[in-house]
């Protein structure tokens, strides 16, 4: 039977676990470097300038960007099924990923000195676009009701995963295979600059879900119980689902398809830490960075010389945990 942990355990729990993470996967990797090296790096004396290049400028960012996408692919989700009480609810039903794929497919076309920005960018404003295209379609009609919210999303998934299927058939077979592994999920792109990009819009989003965490909180209830609670459920509801979409987008982003991590971590969490919006943001955050960052250990190093990309990983892992979920539901 599981129990709920009081606030200091948790916390002291989540500590160890991120700290330990972060340190030991850095010890993994295709080049033998050893804990013995990393752990003189660590405290800024590292025994070859190699080992630096290595560990500090290859598989620090990497793992910095591991952490970080899996926190705001959680977060979202948490945020998702908390605004929408659906524990079915995923970032991903927006169409985001469907968007952000159209919009890298359409910058392949681009000159490919400008890719390495043209490519990110592309791919945030299709995400933007399907988001845009849900919240367009639920205003003409009854946006409040949550069946109108998913179905509206899968149909615009749908729609333009078809737009990007039909551009790569036609497209040149390099910028397609590109493209193609890019939508695979992968974080061989983070670096500092990715990060720098990537943490405001995710720290923002993040502050502004907790500043209206006792608003949400609310909307657990019922939408009725929050309008007498003072609360604006519309508007409330219409931020956070721009909140998740802006978190999810920026991922996306640099870091291609990574399914089913919104879906799954909130669910693991929420039984030890409770249902209120922001403990359960900060735990399934914390949870999912360490989740993504041994998943990207694991595809990195199982097949030696190869990457496997990390959205295979999670989406094998997720669908096993979906058809479970269903079957309790």
């Amino acid at each position: 039977m599981k129990t709920k942990l009081s606030t200091l355990s948790v916390s002291l729990l989540l500590a160890i676990m991120v700290t330990l993470t972060i340190v030991l996967a850095m010890g993994f990797g295709t080049a033998e470097v050893g804990f013995k090296a990393l752990g003189y790096c660590l405290i800024g004396e590292c025994e070859k300038s190699i080992y630096s290049t290595i560990l500090i400028d290859i598989r620090f960012p990497r793992v910095l960007m591991g952490f970080l996408a899996g926190f705001a692919l959680a977060a979202a989700g948490a945020l998702m099924q908390n605004v929408t009480r659906n524990p079915l609810a995923d970032p991903y039903l927006f169409g985001i990923v469907a968007g952000a794929g159209l919009g890298a497919t359409l910058s392949g076309y681009l000159p490919q000195e400008y890719q390495i920005f043209t490519l990110p960018l592309a791919a945030f404003i299709g995400a933007m676009l399907s988001v845009g295209i849900v919240m367009i379609v639920l205003m003409q009609s009854n946006w409040r009701k949550i069946e109108h919210l998913l179905l509206a999303g899968v149909a615009v998934s749908f729609l333009l995963s078809a737009i990007t299927s039909f551009i790569l058939y036609f497209g040149e077979a390099f910028a397609s295979n590109r493209v193609i592994f890019w939508l695979m999920g992968s974080l061989s792109r983070a670096d500092y600059s990715a990060l720098q990009w990537a943490f405001p819009v995710i720290a923002v989003c993040l502050t502004v879900a907790l500043i209206f965490s006792r608003q949400l909180d609310a909307l657990l209830l019922s939408d009725e119980s929050a309008k007498t609670l003072g609360v604006n459920v519309d508007r409330l509801r219409l931020l956070s689902l721009v909140l998740c979409a802006a978190m999810t987008a920026v991922i996306v982003s640099y870091c291609g398809g990574i399914g089913f991590v919104g879906l799954m971590i909130p669910h693991i969490v929420r039984p030890f830490i409770g249902l209120t919006t922001a403990k359960l943001l900060i735990g399934a955050g914390i949870v999912g960075g360490c989740f993504l960052i041994w998943i990207d250990v694991f595809a990195r190093t199982i097949v030696p010389g190869q990457e496997i990309p990390i959205g295979v990983i999670t989406s094998v892992i997720g669908s096993v945990f979906f058809l479970m979920l269903m079957r309790k539901m």
